[in-house]
């Protein structure tokens, strides 16, 4: 699987957001520059953004102290022109200030580009026990609202410190401080929301982690995305000491991720054969295989109380690790803080493709524009100018929201439009999908076995897998299969716009007491669809099967992810769960279609089909199951869906 381990070692929690400002600021200038995207450009505009960081601003580092002694590495950029005051513009990470050395710069600052020139002091610290910080990390360190002594901290109390040893050390600052990350150092903006100091104004949550076990990187729905074995095979270690070196990510010795996992198919295999037992988040997620204390005290969504600081929600329709975050987090402050100034913005993107490439296309779907240009000008930009500097007027809506399909911006005064409606799209018999209920009282289903040695593949072709592409991918290749179900509607005679989450309602039962179930809503492409610039030579958008949205449940999470309960063999059992929002029109002339199987491998672990500890099973425990899908009457599988009216 060529690119399957690359996928996870550079997105799984946001780790490709290491390069992401770097390389936010090198497409702004090639956009505005015109320049083609070659190697020799960006080295030129990289080397021009160096060069101007180094003769504009002063690097400094210092260790901040925080209220319990601890003291946290910053690397602190500030203009050399101080005619004017300015404000701060901070970035909390687990990933890294470097470059090390107040004589060795960054090549980009900021969130994009523009804001090099704009002036700001850029702020980067490494978080509590990661790098140069002193202090033990605790990831996803839970938010604490009852604070008595000093020594008790969280990430919010590490910002408020922060912040505050800011504003009383570093000359001409106006004040005002803005914080923004993406994907984990998004976890970290969301806690800035949480710290209270007056001087934080605004804040932006860009992809960030929120909730580990229902939605985000390590577990959708409680079934295991298999890549983080490979990210905390680096990231999981304990550093003893404060330390610029990286930790080495663990060779597996093959890039064929499908057989690997396979072979080594069981967690407590590779806990042993290749963690030794040494890293401790491994061992935490085999010892919380249900969404307990230590999963629910590490969302910092019921804690979006009282919200003052203007937040800017930011994610990805196409974002393969983080796409639950914006959307929650966005939900939560409207819920938790109706009067707070809380905005959503979603795009056509991958996991930080807003701040990085010009967003006109992905795999091989073209949007018409340069959505992540237009973002990072448009809104972005604005934005913080605005809460920060005072400058400019800020005519931004409630959602900034892309719509695939017809590739346009949509501004909503909230998220889901106040004009969707809510209707069922019904899987039929003979693979057959519509609005219209089938009022037969037959009891008719479908049925496949599911054999966890012979999983269903994620992606097309395992050994050269288009990594993060699979959550746009052409769904053919699985179509095919007999082990995932097809329902496809008539070809539409007009225009069909889902805007708002989609919940996935399926009447199931199982020779097994557990299973999993994925759902997929797949855009089919006509027969005289005409391929675009960006259509690989190998591929034909004629008959494409785009995929829309997609995700998984485990069966005995299916009332409560806290008190799992097993399937009874062969009884009729209803599953529900969301697949996260949408805003896509499948165009006229295209059709609707889903599909539905029992696993995704090796993006998903194998689940036994049995009702166990699966974190714990034995290579035997993994049993063929006959799963079915009910069709017909009272008992009819369907999608809820949220449709908006056509113009």
């Amino acid at each position: 699987m060529k690119n399957y381990i690359k996928l996870f070692s550079l997105f799984m929690l946001g780790a490709g957001y290491i390069a992401a400002s770097t390389d936010a600021a090198m497409a702004q200038k090639q956009q505005r520059a015109n320049a083609p995207a070659t190697a020799d450009n960006i080295r030129a505009i990289n080397k021009q953004d160096s060069a101007y960081i180094h003769d504009n601003y002063t690097k400094i580092e210092r260790l901040i102290p925080m209220r319990d002694g601890i003291k946290l590495f910053t690397s602190i950029y500030i203009p050399k022109d101080s005619k004017e005051k300015y404000p701060f513009i901070l970035s909390r990470t687990p990933y890294s200030v470097a470059p090390y050395g107040a004589d060795k710069y960054k090549t980009a600052l900021g969130p994009s580009g523009l804001f090099i020139k704009e002036s700001y002091i850029f702020v980067y610290q490494d978080v509590r026990g990661k790098w140069m910080s002193e202090g033990e990390f605790v990831n996803t360190r839970p938010f604490n609202p009852h604070k008595k002594t000093k020594n008790d901290i969280d990430e919010s109390s590490d910002t408020y410190d922060t912040v505050d040893w800011l504003l009383k050390n570093i000359p001409n600052n106006n004040g005002r401080v803005g914080v923004w990350g993406i994907s984990y150092p998004g976890f970290y903006a969301t806690a800035t929301i949480l710290s209270g100091h007056p001087a934080i104004k605004a804040v932006s949550p860009q992809a960030p982690v929120t909730d580990w076990f229902i939605g985000d990187d390590i577990t959708h729905n409680g079934a295991f995305f298999l890549g983080n074995f490979l990210f905390f095979s680096n990231f999981g270690h304990v550093r003893p000491k404060p330390t610029t070196q990286p930790e080495q990510r663990l060779d597996i010795g093959t890039k064929d991720g499908y057989q690997f996992f396979l072979r080594n198919g069981t967690f407590t295999d590779l806990n042993e054969k290749y963690y030794k037992n040494q890293i401790p988040v491994w061992v935490d997620f085999m010892n919380h295989g249900t969404y307990d204390s230590y999963w629910q005290s590490r969302t910092p969504l019921p804690h979006l109380k009282n919200v003052k600081p203007a937040v800017l929600s930011v994610g990805g329709w196409f974002d393969a690790e983080d796409l639950y975050g914006p959307l929650k987090t966005f939900e939560a402050i409207n819920k938790l803080s109706p009067g707070a100034d809380g905005r959503l913005v979603m795009g056509p993107w991958f996991h930080g493709g807003f701040a990085r490439g010009n967003g006109s296309s992905f795999g091989n779907i073209d949007f018409g524009s340069e959505t992540s240009v237009y973002y990072r000008e448009k809104i972005e930009f604005p934005f913080f100018n605005y809460y920060l500097k005072g400058k400019g007027e800020l005519d931004l809506p409630k959602a900034s929201i892309f719509e695939t399909g017809t590739n346009q911006w949509k501004a909503y005064k909230q998220w889901p439009p106040a004009d969707v409606k809510d209707e069922n799209i019904y899987l039929g018999q003979n693979g057959s999908l519509s609005f219209d209920a089938d009022k037969s009282t037959d009891g008719s289903f479908d049925e496949y076995v599911s054999d966890p040695k012979k999983p269903v593949p994620f992606t097309a072709d395992i050994k050269t897998s288009p990594g993060r592409e699979y959550m746009i991918e052409d769904q053919r290749f699985a179509a095919t299969r007999p082990d995932v179900l097809v329902y496809t509607s008539p070809t539409l005679d007009k225009n069909v716009t889902l805007s708002g989450p989609i919940i996935a309602d399926l009447f199931v039962s199982s020779s097994g007491t557990d299973a999993d179930y994925v759902v997929k809503v797949i855009d089919v492409f006509p027969d005289t669809a005409k391929n675009n610039a960006n259509t690989p030579a190998n591929i034909q958008l004629s008959e494409f099967q785009e995929l829309i949205r997609a995700d998984v449940i485990r069966a005995k999470f299916r009332n409560s992810f806290s008190k799992p309960e097993p399937l009874v063999p062969g009884k009729v059992t209803e599953v529900k769960f969301e697949l996260r929002d949408v805003a896509h029109t499948f165009l006229r002339g295209h059709k609707i279609m889903v599909q539905v199987q029992s696993s995704w491998f090796p993006l998903v672990d194998r689940n036994p089909n049995q009702f166990i500890d699966i974190y714990h099973a034995k290579e035997s425990d993994y049993k063929k199951a006959t799963e079915r899908i009910y069709t017909s009457g009272e008992n009819q599988s369907h999608l809820i869906v949220k449709v908006q009216p056509q113009p």
